[in-house]
């Protein structure tokens, strides 16, 4: 049976039902931006010196809740998966002519002009012409962004195993120790001495965890890698 290939969009989705942001989404947002404007109104002379371009009038009550994401959701799924959510400036990748026409049709239906678009992809679209799941969003401001299209290919069904050890340095050490004990197991008896006690396979594991590590670090400074909780939202690092 072949594994089903990964949805980005419904990940979101089940990482914001885990954090308690479900069907109540949109009163949360409505009362967050009530919360904020009554906070802002002593001070709105200084505000209006801030870039106005992080936020979107958007009309609540058309807004479908299915799309609404906060970063702190995004950026869980931008590690797992080693995805890059950046400025649309930074994409290489081509936009079909639905993102194009879901854009004049938000506009249209909440008369507004939408604008600082941000975009989730794999590194190598940031690089390259690729279609693998890109996620545009628009910005609603209070840390929430709205998704307004999804098109490519959904990502490997392994690929957030793939990517684990890339997730974290801890995640690298525990993945290059479990490398090395299966080298350590797969390595004959008796390869170094006729009789190979327990003390001689610690010596083996060892020496087989010495050399993984001085490969990764070879293959990670060479390529310039860097771990997925580093990357997420990088526009310098442009790795894969």
């Amino acid at each position: 049976m072949l594994l089903q290939r990964t949805n980005i969009q419904e990940k979101l989705l089940k990482e914001r039902r885990k954090t308690g942001t479900g069907d109540d989404i949109l009163a949360q947002v409505q009362h967050i931006f009530k919360e904020d404007r009554l906070r802002e109104k002593g001070i709105i002379d200084t505000l209006k010196g801030i870039d106005k371009k992080d936020t979107i009038p958007f009309d609540i009550d058309l807004l479908d809740k299915n799309r609404i994401f906060h970063i702190k959701q995004i950026k869980k799924i931008c590690i797992n998966y080693r995805l890059r959510f950046l400025d649309t400036k930074y994409f290489k990748g081509k936009y079909p002519q639905k993102a194009l026409d879901e854009i004049k049709y938000l506009e249209n239906k909440h008369n507004t002009s939408l604008h600082s678009f941000k975009i989730i992809a794999p590194s190598k679209m940031f690089v390259l012409e690729k279609a693998d799941d890109p996620l545009l969003f628009a910005p609603m401001g209070n840390g929430y962004f709205y998704l307004i299209h999804k098109w490519g290919n959904d990502l490997h069904p392994l690929r957030k195993l793939s990517m684990w050890p890339y997730k974290s340095f801890e995640n690298l050490i525990v993945f290059i120790i479990l490398l090395s004990i299966i080298a350590t197991g797969i390595i004959p008896d008796g390869l170094f001495t006729k009789e190979q006690d327990f003390s001689q396979d610690i010596m083996v594991f060892f020496f087989m965890f010495k050399s993984i590590t001085a490969v990764v670090l070879f293959y990670g400074f060479a390529l310039g890698k860097n771990f997925n909780t580093a990357i997420w939202n990088s526009k310098y690092d442009k790795t894969q």
